[in-house]
């Protein structure tokens, strides 16, 4: 039982860790997407698309084991900081070599692997130190906020970072990454107090290896979990056409216009938003499995649709409803894992989250990829969209997820 001196203060400190990562997320979607355009415009190939995406998460696969045993063993603030640090300085040495007249493409896919490096670190110790600040009680509603401010981040982003990619050079853009990069950090570091979790502050009896077999066994003990994972794995494999082929899409289809690529991500932020706004008022149905395997469905129906309709308004329309369904998808499952994990094991558990996260799109993409030079990428959207349908119906029907997303009494009632 959690005591309540733990959250003592827990609103300001919860606007703070928030406040630190949103301006991270700010400068690091700028140099993403200025990145990803100059990729997409300059090379219109679903080859590179599909290295621009395992650059970008085969190292998040690599480390994540790794970043889940050191978020239970270490101080999860200081591997926050850690990682904000290393994205930082991979943009200073790509600001430097860009200004030295070096912009190979290979050099940007390098970039990306080690922001990638950076983001696995962050991730399983994200998850984790959430329930150390936040109430259960409030984690839903915590979650959903977290997801509606990131989507106002991503809508901005992109419109900011389109003006600065036509009328300024790609140096400036890295360079604005730095600052918010440097931001966030001190946040974390002068602001920001997050007592050591319980196992971080003992001596660590076993080495990493035990601590990681460990991790996978209480995984591999608990059906819900190994369930969950399973249909998070084949969600992402499925939700590949739609999260990284869109852009290719669009500039084949509809035209080359950078307002075009913007619009899109636009459309998908201002969803986002929606939908964190959402299930922050609603909190999802009682069931939590139920908000999941809906979110999977009606994203793999607006996926359907944005590769049978022609229309580029209502290709927008339906992007926009995708963005709306995804924190109905990630707010209950996140909050689910922090409910029913138990805290000395929430890093590993999160870092095996990152690993499906980061493995399955790349997958996705060695498979979608190479397609999309030899086929329409619309005969793609429909086909991932209806077995992202498929994977929903079997989720609202699997009986262990069910009875794991049934809701528990909170202390007192």
């Amino acid at each position: 039982m959690i005591k309540k001196m733990k959250y003592e203060k827990w609103q300001r400190q919860t606007a703070l860790f928030l406040g630190s990562q949103t301006i991270s997320l700010f400068g690091s979607s700028l140099v993403q997407y200025a990145i990803f355009w100059y990729l997409t415009l300059e090379t219109q190939s679903g080859v590179i698309m599909t290295l621009s995406t395992i650059f970008g998460f085969l190292p998040t696969f690599f480390i994540s084991p790794f970043a889940g045993v050191w978020a239970d063993r270490y101080n999860r603030k200081r591997l926050i900081v850690l990682s904000d640090g290393i994205t930082a300085l991979s943009t200073l040495v790509l600001v430097l070599l860009f200004l030295a007249g070096q912009r190979s493409i290979w050099i940007l896919l390098a970039t990306s692997a080690i922001r990638a490096v950076g983001a696995g670190i962050q991730m399983p110790a994200v998850g984790a130190i959430l329930p150390q600040i936040v109430p259960e009680k409030e984690l839903t509603r915590i979650n959903g906020l977290n997801g509606s401010v990131q989507a106002v981040v991503m809508l901005i982003s992109p419109m900011i970072s389109g003006a600065l990619y036509q009328f300024a050079p790609m140096e400036g853009i890295f360079m604005i990454d730095i600052v918010t990069a440097a931001m966030a950090i001190a946040i974390m570091v002068f602001f920001l107090k997050v007592p050591t979790h319980e196992k971080a502050s003992k001596e660590q009896v076993s080495n990493y290896l035990e601590d990681m077999k460990l991790g996978f066994s209480y995984i591999q003990n608990h059906a819900f979990i190994k369930r969950l994972f399973l249909y998070f794995s084949l969600a992402f494999l499925m939700a590949a056409p739609v999260s990284f082929l869109s852009p290719l899409q669009v500039a084949r289809s509809f035209g080359e216009d950078v307002w075009r690529l913007t619009a899109i991500e636009i459309a998908f932020s201002i969803g986002m938003i929606g939908g964190g706004l959402w299930i922050a008022s609603w909190g999802g149905f009682k069931n939590r499995i139920h908000s999941i395997a809906f979110a999977i469905g009606a994203m793999g129906l607006c996926t359907f649709g944005m590769g049978v309709i022609p229309n580029f308004w209502i290709y927008l329309f339906l992007m926009g409803l995708v963005g709306l369904v995804i924190p109905l998808l990630n707010a209950p499952s996140m909050t689910l894992l922090q409910e029913k994990v138990e805290e000395d094991f929430l890093g590993r558990v999160f870092g095996v989250q990152s690993m499906v996260a980061s493995s399955m799109m790349p997958l996705g993409m060695l498979i979608f990829g190479p397609l999309a030079d030899r086929m329409a990428i619309e005969i793609l959207m429909a086909v991932s969209g209806v077995f992202l349908m498929v994977v929903a119906f079997f989720a609202i029907r699997d009986r262990v997820l069910l009875e794991a997303g049934k809701p528990e009494p909170l202390d007192g009632e």
